[in-house]
């Protein structure tokens, strides 16, 4: 995989970052969305991150194209704020080569360096290479949802997961 890198995410990569989100999405099976959300919703969730938000890293290819991303989110205003949620994605071809657990560690570096404390995640039950990573990097299930998706007639859990500031990763 020498032929990517992690960097900060930045607003001249929002469009190809939209269109990582949507393919991931597509797959339906690894995040929430069943298609990817509009490009102003991407700009703005990106802005938004630039602004304080959180922290974002992004798998780029020497084109510039992204594959993938990570993103570490303060909870809203008003919520509990020590807690963060994370969300990890990276297009087919990229999976199984050590490339999300150098992403998903780049992230949660630069997230405890402005205040990170605890980062909690749902994970479907399904996505074992995806639980496994988390376990390996430390977090800890906290719970399972029992059959909290539904999606094509198949029920899928969700592996509610979290790592403390406190925690070492692994």
């Amino acid at each position: 995989m020498n032929d990517v890198c992690i960097i900060p995410t930045a607003l001249r990569y929002a469009d190809s970052l939209n269109a990582t989100v949507d393919i991931v999405a597509r797959e339906r099976r690894y995040i929430g969305f069943v298609e990817g959300p509009s490009i102003e919703s991407t700009r703005g969730f990106v802005q938004r991150i630039l602004a304080g938000a959180g922290v974002q890293m992004l798998v780029v290819t020497p084109s510039d194209s992204v594959v993938g991303w990570c993103d570490i989110i303060r909870n809203p205003p008003g919520r509990v704020s020590a807690c963060w949620q994370v969300r990890v994605g990276l297009r087919p071809e990229y999976r199984g080569r050590g490339l999300g657990r150098r992403l998903a560690v780049q992230t949660i570096v630069a997230a405890r360096q402005v205040g990170m404390e605890r980062v909690e995640l749902d994970v479907f039950a399904s996505n074992e290479p995806a639980v496994a990573l988390y376990r390996a990097l430390g977090f800890i299930t906290e719970g399972i949802k029992r059959r909290a998706r539904k999606l094509e007639g198949q029920y899928d859990d969700n592996v509610f997961m979290a790592l403390l500031d406190d925690q070492p990763i692994g």
